[in-house]
């Protein structure tokens, strides 16, 4: 039996990739210092791993942005723009890599960034290849081939290379022209996946995983025969290579049958997702052939400790159809998804002692893995009989808490009726009431809420944690930046005005600091896109809201001005998704119960005099199960979430929302069904083709389409904006259009930021003059 892993977390138990990174693209470190951090970031997972009893240590599982564009550097598939940069000498060209990942803006060229998109159901983001009929693929970059040389001269065993199969990336990314699928061009890319095996092979690899989550979706005939293409020709070119074929999220499905015949040596199940598909394949005849299976029984995207009990029965039932030969034991999934070490968490952290026995980091997760193996084979081990005896108590605790459990809380939502899930009016009816109250301009101007966290932000929150600053002191500071913000939308003549959200670190850890029944780590962080890392809440009881979360700031800022001011806040679902949530009851009901305290702060704001409120949703389309047979459970009670937060208010009052970097196609019906007066979308890398659904669907509210990408240092100019807007009124009435940035602005620096949006304003200014004949 196998303790293996399918891939680590990457940033470093204190985001020492983060920092790298971000030093790089400031210019304050070398092309070779970056890569020197990122080697010795790999090498400490390595010995981490090995450490541990990890008998396959994966590796090209490191990046330094995403894994999916990694893939495209490798195979050469770089769109036509960023050719310039391809003259770049070294094996791997981080500017040209950077550039496809934030765009480039120097040396006369004015590059765009990729389209940017989750990652399955995650809040991971990755970046989207991009196809084209004539495309051609080729071996480009040197990374997997130096890394498995890295990791086979740290480590005492062969290291297990980690591949995203060409199956998947075609699916995971988009054509850019019309008239071709992208599957065609598989008979392209293989070669160059049989390239890199044929590399590996001469480099002394045995195993090689090929991760092909699509198979947790729903395939196509056409697409699952890809599959079977795929892997009959690898198998018959390399029949000495150990292939294990990893999909998770989910089950197989539909795709199971595809998955238990194709000629691969080890088949990885998700049986966190989907516990019940080893039932399923023991009652095949799978068991009489040698493939072995990995059983996925350490949850990789949750932070609860693992059932060490009820993980050995399934491990035993493996074992009793199969022979422990066959098996091998891993997370369900990289573990990518769960921050590093629980041992870096100090007492000061704010986790409850009672709360930190229940819980497990990835470091924890490798321990949970090799101790199922040693308990499977040695049960009387005295070491792992031990850690069972401590575990089974821990979850005994974690039953038995007191802290876990508020009646009133589950009184409240057991109450819960229909009809607080409606506004007393319809859209159409407080359109009129918001526009005559508010008196917008056509094309109103705002903003997605936040402003850059400077460095004097961050360290002003940083004493004041410390104890080095009092509160007093650091609500002075919050207050002048707040007031210096308003002023400054004022004079640059935005029509409706943000805060900043300078109190704020997270626009979940903020609310979740806010809420009884969530806890923080002090280094739970998890990577969201690039350098962007989150420390999700930890909700492990029922939620409550003891107190207003905002009500002050959003009163502070409405006081200094006389244009209406938003009030900001996160919403149900995208709360539930960001966080790592309680497994001890239905997702649904703690989406809900986060509802009602967002619903109360909503009353609250209104009741305080804020005329505009937004609720954040950009994770509604992320908890979107991959099966559509799942959709329609989901979406009723996320939709039902969002109404509650948002329905306690008057008619006047003009409740936003926002949304990014998602398929609207798939889920357009229900986001109508939200009802929110304003919706403000991520359009800009995709240059407003995503509006192209809200146009067949004859989306009825109104719509603020990113008219720039935030998530670059680019700065657009007013030509571009007006362009984009422009095409958005081709398909959309220019009455119900608003112009914004596509996301927050958290993360920028006050000099781009102050260039776009004053380029923005004026865009809209332009578009005012030319589009109001046509209005």
């Amino acid at each position: 039996m196998i303790a293996h892993n399918l891939g680590y977390p990457r940033i470093g138990s204190h985001r020492e990739l983060k920092r790298a990174c971000e030093q790089f693209w400031a210019k304050k470190i070398t092309p070779q210092q970056l890569q020197e951090a990122g080697r010795q970031l790999r090498q400490a997972n390595w010995l981490t791993q090995q450490q541990a009893g990890i008998a396959l240590v994966p590796c090209n599982d490191f990046s330094f942005y995403d894994q999916v564009l990694d893939m495209s550097l490798t195979v050469g598939a770089i769109p036509k723009r960023f050719k310039p940069l391809l003259d770049e000498p070294t094996a791997y060209p981080l500017a040209l890599y950077f550039a496809m990942a934030r765009g480039y803006q120097q040396d006369g060229l004015d590059l765009k960034a990729m389209e940017m998109t989750k990652w399955f159901d995650t809040n991971y983001h990755y970046i989207v290849p991009e196809f084209s009929a004539d495309q051609s693929f080729s071996l480009l970059s040197e990374k997997i081939f130096t890394e498995f040389d890295e990791a086979r001269e740290t480590l005492d065993t062969l290291p297990k290379p980690v591949l995203l199969g060409p199956v998947s990336y075609l699916l995971l990314g988009k054509e850019k022209e019309p008239g071709f699928d992208r599957l065609t061009l598989l008979d392209r890319l293989l070669p160059v996946y049989k390239q890199i095996l044929g590399r590996l092979q001469q480099q002394g690899a045995e195993w090689v995983q090929f991760d092909e989550p699509c198979l947790s979706l729903d395939l196509t005939p056409h697409q699952q025969e890809a599959i079977a293409s795929v892997y009959g020709q690898l198998r018959q070119q390399f029949p000495n290579l150990k292939l294990l074929l990893a999909a998770y999220f989910e089950c197989y499905g539909a795709n199971l049958n595809l998955a238990l015949q194709l000629p691969v040596d080890a088949l990885h199940l998700d049986l966190v997702r989907c516990p019940n598909q080893l039932a399923d394949i023991l009652t095949t005849d799978f068991v009489q052939r040698p493939t072995q299976l990995s059983l996925g029984v350490v949850d990789g995207r949750n932070i609860w400790i693992n059932d060490l009990e009820k993980s050995l029965a399934t491990v035993r039932q493996a074992v009793a159809a199969l022979g422990a030969d066959r098996i091998l034991i891993a997370p369900s999934c990289s573990l990518l998804h769960v921050p590093c070490d629980l041992s870096t968490e100090t007492a000061e952290a704010g986790l409850p002692s009672e709360l930190n026995q229940w819980l497990a980091f990835a470091r924890q997760k490798l321990d949970e893995v090799v101790t199922l193996v040693t308990l499977s084979q040695e049960p009387d081990n005295p070491q792992a009989s031990a850690l069972l005896v401590t575990n089974r108590a821990a979850l005994q605790a974690r039953r038995e808490s007191n802290q876990i459990n508020r009646p009133a809380v589950q009184q409240r939502l057991r109450q819960l009726s229909e009809q607080d899930a409606r506004r007393a009016s319809d859209f159409s009816q407080r359109q009129a009431i918001q526009h005559d109250r508010l008196r917008l301009p056509l094309f109103p101007t705002t903003t997605i809420g936040s402003f850059p966290q400077t460095d004097a932000v961050r360290a002003n929150r940083a004493k004041f944690k410390k104890g080095e600053k009092t509160l007093a002191e650091y609500e002075a500071f919050i207050r002048s930046e707040t007031e210096q913000a308003i002023r400054w939308q004022e004079d640059v003549g935005l029509d409706v005005l943000v805060h900043g959200e300078f109190e704020r670190n997270d626009m979940v850890e903020y609310f979740g600091e806010l809420l009884d029944g969530i806890a923080f780590s002090q280094n739970g962080w998890v990577q969201s896109y690039g350098s962007r890392c989150v420390k999700p809440p930890i909700i492990f009881g029922d939620v409550h809201r003891p107190e207003p979360m905002t009500v002050r700031w959003a009163q502070l800022a409405q006081s200094l001005t006389d244009k209406p001011v938003k009030g900001m806040l996160t919403g149900p679902v995208t709360i539930l998704q960001w966080s790592f949530v309680r497994d001890d009851q239905p997702r649904r009901d703690t989406c809900l119960q986060l509802a009602l305290a967002i619903h109360d702060e909503v009353v609250d704001l209104e009741a305080a005099g804020i005329g505009i409120i937004q609720i954040d949703e950009p994770a509604l389309r992320e908890g979107l199960p991959l099966r559509r047979e799942n959709w329609d459970t989901y979406l009723n009670w996320a939709v039902m979430a969002f109404r509650v937060a948002a329905s306690g208010v008057q008619d006047h009052t003009q409740i936003h929302t926002h949304m990014c970097y998602a398929e609207f196609n798939d889920i357009i019906s229900a986001i109508a069904d939200l009802d929110a007066d304003v919706i403000t979308i991520e359009t800009s890398r995709s240059q407003m083709e995503l509006l192209d659904a809200f146009a067949r669907f004859a989306y009825p509210n109104e719509i603020g389409p990113g008219v720039y990408d935030i998530h670059s240092p680019s700065v657009p100019t007013v030509a571009e904006m007006v362009e984009l807007l422009r095409q958005a009124t081709q398909v959309l009435p220019a009455r119900n259009l608003w112009v914004n940035p596509d996301c927050g602005l958290k993360t920028r620096r006050w000099p781009e930021t102050t260039e776009a949006l004053k380029n923005m304003v004026q865009a809209a200014q332009t578009a005012r003059e030319t589009i109001l004949e046509a209005v």
